[in-house]
């Protein structure tokens, strides 16, 4: 009977770990910005039939509206009530949205924003998504409702109010980030609050939340709300599934706050992932891929069923976060693609891309003083369609990293090696290198200022296979390289050093 007990608790604990996604696919995409009705269109059209198993979208909820500057992505994290209506769409646009990804097999995992309210010079009046009074000096949000009695205003022990000492974890989770107003989750009103907001959500069909500033509360708060949560939505998740949860701890080391701390309640994002790979890649601080063999755990990272894991994400691509400058974006093409490619091919954590939209970048004194700039937006303030372009690309000032030709191969090659072991690494003490999964599929990168000329054992099948980052198999043919494999599982490779993309990836879908 105890260790029935004992594995019904495991399995209650290991649940929120767990993304949901349909077998088979193995990444989300971060579809930044992106209104409700191009999002459902995208599922059907490009997520579903590539293999990408879900979609974290911006927060769907009441925010602010800022007009100095003129409406940034960051008001998206300024919220004004609970209610579903923002620049990406109404709450019919957004229930249509779940459902029809739902029904493609691509989840929604939506980034809550539970911390804290607006910020605490936002004024009155109803400059807000829905058009709902609020007063951020009286601490007073009839819309949801919170009052005065909601906030941490009388917890905090710094003089201005405000976060003054990352080494005092209370200071964190009880003092304002950047003037938001704080939210008192250790009552149990808020609590609540916060979790019937969540469980409409789940009511709606979404797989999960990524939760923001979760660094700024305390882990047993977050248990608190979590523990309220439904589970899943049985039209399209099996009877009992709970919600996925990763947790945004920003937690690069030397700080009072450690990700681990965090671990009780779901995944964590692991923000050394993308810092030290674009160190890496960068070949910077005398690092090379050589050095990538024991990546992960070998790494000092998270164990990596706690890891969510990403190149960039939408603060540290625009300098904010954390990473710094090492950080590779769609901004580097060449070696942003070669990091991407090696994520999605080494089996560490669960994977992550971000599909992003074009900003005026303006640098003085080396920092971009319009990393403020909010997606593209019409005369309005309202948000451009994502428009498709005749080669598949997109228009209107959106990026869609996610359609790169090399991007979407590798998710698929994620999918193709889903269980199969770390396997036949080779480097050349610099940085090429080369590895495969079990018997499915392999890689091989040339970061070098150098030619690739080498026989390599891929631990695949005879045959010949299609690389998929020139081009791809398309009937009996490849559209790029093709890689011919001996009967002993060895195969040459030559990568140039000028290559646009210098690396080559094979798996035994693109087998001819």
């Amino acid at each position: 009977m105890k260790i029935f007990f004992l594995l019904v608790a495991f399995e209650l604990c290991w649940a929120q770990y767990n993304p949901n996604t349909k077998s088979g696919r193995t990444s989300i995409v971060h579809l930044f910005e992106w209104r409700w009705a191009d999002i459902a269109l995208e599922c059907e059209r490009y997520l579903a039939p590539n293999g990408y198993g879900g979609v974290q979208i911006s927060p769907p909820n009441e925010n602010i509206v800022i007009t100095n500057p003129w409406r940034p992505w960051w008001e998206r994290y300024q919220p004004i009530s609970y209610k579903l209506c923002s620049r990406s769409g109404s709450e019919n646009e957004f229930i249509d949205m779940v459902t029809r990804c739902n029904n493609v097999g691509v989840h929604i995992y939506v980034d809550a924003v539970v911390n804290h309210m607006c910020g605490s010079g936002g004024g009155e009046g109803t400059h807000s998504t829905c058009g709902s009074y609020f007063n951020a000096g009286t601490r007073d949000f009839p819309a949801v409702p919170y009052s005065a009695w909601d906030f941490n205003d009388g917890k905090c022990k710094t003089y201005s109010g405000e976060i003054e000492n990352y080494n005092d974890a209370y200071q964190v989770r009880d003092c304002r980030l950047v003037s938001l107003l704080d939210l008192a989750l250790e009552k149990d009103y808020v609590r609540s609050t916060v979790a019937n907001f969540m469980n409409r959500l789940i009511d709606i069909g979404v797989a999960g939340f990524r939760i923001d500033a979760s660094k700024h509360m305390w882990p047993g708060d977050m248990k608190a709300f979590l523990d309220k949560l439904k589970n899943l939505n049985t039209s399209w998740f099996p009877e009992g599934t709970k919600p996925f949860i990763f947790q945004e701890v920003i937690d690069l080391g030397g700080e009072a706050i450690s990700a681990s701390e965090y671990f009780g309640n779901g995944r964590v994002t692991e923000f050394k992932y993308g810092a030290k790979l674009g160190t890496v890649i960068r070949r910077w601080n005398g690092e090379k891929m050589a050095y990538l063999k024991n990546w992960g755990e070998g790494w000092g990272f998270m164990s990596s069923d706690r890891a969510l894991v990403f190149v960039d994400n939408h603060d540290n691509q625009r300098g904010h976060g954390a990473g710094g400058a090492s950080i590779l974006t769609f901004w580097d093409p060449r070696l942003y693609k070669m990091a991407i490619g090696f994520m999605l091919a080494h089996p560490y954590g669960f994977t992550r891309i971000m599909s992003s939209f074009r900003w005026s970048r303006n640098f003085v004194d080396g920092k971009d003083v319009n990393d403020w700039m909010g997606p593209p937006s019409n005369s309005d303030g309202s948000t451009k369609s994502v428009t498709i372009n005749p080669d598949t690309t997109c228009g209107n000032g959106w990026v869609c990293e996610h359609r790169w030709r090399q991007i979407r191969n590798m998710a698929i090659f994620r999918n193709v090696v889903d269980g199969q072991a770390f396997t036949n690494w080779w480097d050349n003490n610099s940085n090429q290198v080369a590895f495969g999964r079990g018997n499915k599929g392999f890689i091989v990168f040339n970061n070098d200022d150098w030619n690739l000329s080498e026989t390599l054992q891929t631990g695949l099948p005879a045959g010949t296979y299609c690389d998929i980052i020139s081009g791809e198999k398309e009937g009996n043919s490849c559209t790029g390289i093709r890689i011919e494999v001996q009967g002993d599982g060895k195969a040459y490779f030559q990568i140039s050093n000028t290559a646009e993309d210098p690396f080559v990836a094979i798996h035994v879908n693109a087998k001819l």
